[in-house]
């Protein structure tokens, strides 16, 4: 049995790898000198010193002495061979002989004891262990136990303050980083350029395969991917999720980050051509929010299994909310232009009013004049007379025209206290009876799915609600030259906290062109080339004087889906 070497020796030995944090800063290199001087007092035919890989959580060889070169030796789980049991334990242990201890993995030929001691964290958790070989049998003692343990606590301190120094100053890397990226980001002023500049910053920080930015709808109650970084190729994609089809819907219902350690062992339902392509495993999301509310999130990939650690969360946080500054920025930005440009469609509007007010003005005189004179007029034809029947029609012409003068006139009048509740399918009824005939001509097929849980009652103009009606049913229409069909739906769901009745229709049309698709309420844009550009914009108002809204929930070559909301009355 070899002897251990001096304690002289042993305080020499525990010197150099106390220097060791002057000397290098990198772990690897300090753990080839730690086993060297493990090697030097205990003599040995083999050794290694072996980490718990955090995202495994097995045992991985960082450096190691006599074994065959270019063979990989097996990575043991925590409590499997001596080493395994070791770090589970925490406990040193000798063996004797191998071959009389069933824990004993072979990893060499020929080797009959085995000596290991864990490897302790400044916490005191076990971060690994530290073995040595003989192929002699009895070849350690309490002695080498007591070296080896010595040696292990020493090279546990210098391991865990170069770590820690690598830690600090990868912090201050990632601080200037995060600074730049703040600065960069808060001036720019177009959101897609934001989304796409965030994802690329957050993959070069955290070290993922892939990053993707989802933004919140919260009327929709839906996530839409707007950004991704990372493909390994180019990938034409577009995803819209439910908030409760995913994990990351999790994260935007409780305001908090979701990891998932292996997609393909869980029901994700979110990315699964990309995860299946990319081979993606592990996912951070971490939500964005402003002022406490989420207005989106934000997703990192990584394609093997790995466990985010705190310092990756905290620095991904930071990351979302800077881009959830931004975000906000370019939303106000955005709205800075849209309230400019709408002050001016309000003075073409209003410019337009007055004209308008004025024309029916000068019109109503000479209109009152023509029916005046039309009444006094003999024209008292025989009953046979065909000029009987242009006489009714001239009549019924003139009550039209004033009709249309009094409405202009009154236009700007009208009042809140002029709405009363209606049951808004039979409203979607009645407006029905009203195009049917043009439908049939049209040759447009029409279903209507009301919502019938109970009757859904609206506090509403009916005049202006079925001209809203009309107005969307006959844009289907126009859309379907060849004939298709619509559909009608009602249904009622909750927004922004307000129970609301809403209502959607979907036509097979060519659909809207994707550049006025955001701004196909704004007034005076027309899709059609003897449209006003009105029809969409009145509608609008007219939802939104009655606490509703408008938006186009989709559009493609294929059809067009139309969505709209009015809020149910106090008490219904």
């Amino acid at each position: 049995m070899a002897q251990p070497r001096t304690d002289h020796s042993l305080l020499d030995a525990l010197y150099r790898i106390s220097q060791l944090t002057q000397k290098t800063e990198n772990p690897k290199d300090a753990l080839e000198t730690i086993i060297d001087e493990m090697i030097r007092l205990i003599p040995s035919d083999s050794a290694a010193i072996e980490l718990i890989n955090p995202d495994t959580l097995k045992l991985e060889i960082e450096v190691s002495r006599g074994f065959p070169e270019g063979k990989n030796p097996p990575q043991l789980e925590l409590g499997q061979g001596v080493t395994g049991w070791v770090a589970l334990h925490g406990k040193p242990l000798i063996i004797p002989d191998v071959r009389e201890d069933p824990r004993y993995v072979s990893i060499k030929k020929g080797i009959r004891s085995e000596m290991a001691v864990p490897l302790l964290g400044d916490d005191g958790h076990i971060i690994g262990a530290a073995n040595i070989d003989s192929t002699e049998p009895d070849a350690f003692t309490e002695a080498h136990l007591k070296i080896l343990s010595l040696l292990t606590q020493e090279a546990s301190r210098v391991i865990n303050r170069i770590w820690h120094i690598r830690q600090l100053k990868q912090k201050a890397t990632h601080l200037e980083t995060l600074i730049t990226i703040g600065q960069s980001i808060v001036i720019k002023r177009d959101l897609d350029e934001i989304l796409q500049t965030i994802t690329k910053e957050a993959l070069s920080i955290i070290q993922g395969a892939l990053c993707a930015l989802f933004l919140h709808d919260a009327v929709k109650g839906s996530l839409s991917l707007k950004a991704m970084t990372g493909l390994t190729e180019p990938f034409a994609y577009e995803e819209q999720l439910s908030l409760s089809d995913s994990a990351i819907g999790t994260a935007i219902r409780r305001h908090k980050m979701i990891e998932v350690n292996d997609l393909r062992r869980t029901e994700e339902h979110h990315f699964i051509p990309i995860i299946r392509k990319e081979g993606l495993v592990s996912m951070l999301a971490c939500p964005i929010q402003y002022e406490n509310e989420v207005i989106g999130v934000l997703n990192i990939y990584t394609n093997k299994s790995h466990r985010f650690n705190n310092e990756e969360k905290r620095l991904f946080e930071t990351l979302a909310s800077l881009g959830a500054a931004a975000i906000q920025n370019a939303r106000l930005y955005k709205r800075v232009f849209e309230t400019e440009e709408n002050l001016r469609q309000n003075d073409r509007l209003t410019t337009l009013g007055m004209l308008s007010a004025e024309i029916a003005h000068e019109i109503r005189n000479p209109l009152t004049v023509i029916r005046l004179l039309f009444q006094t007029l003999s024209l008292d034809f025989e009953s046979d007379d065909p000029r009987n029947r242009d006489a009714e029609v001239i009549e019924e012409k003139l009550d039209q025209l004033e009709e249309i003068v009094s409405r202009v006139l009154h236009f700007s009048k009208a009042r809140h206290d002029l709405r009363r509740r209606f049951d808004f399918n039979a409203l979607i009824e009645d407006t029905l009876v009203l195009v049917r005939p043009k439908l049939r001509q049209s040759k447009v097929e029409i279903c209507f799915k009301p919502y019938t849980e109970h009757q859904p009652w609206v506090e509403v103009s009916k005049g202006q609600i079925q001209q809203v009606l009309l107005n969307l049913v006959i844009n289907s229409t126009q859309a379907m030259p060849e004939g298709g069909r619509i559909e009608l739906k009602t249904e009622q769901r909750t927004i922004e906290k307000t129970p609301c009745i809403v209502f959607s229709i979907q036509d097979t049309g060519k659909g809207i062109p994707e550049a006025i698709q955001d701004k196909i309420f704004d007034s005076f844009l027309s899709g059609r080339h003897d449209g006003t550009g009105l029809g969409l914009s009145i509608v609008k108002r007219i939802l939104k004087a009655h606490h509703g809204d408008i938006y186009v929930d989709e559009s493609s070559p294929t059809g067009t889906r139309i969505v709209f909301w009015l809020p149910l009355p106090a008490g219904k």
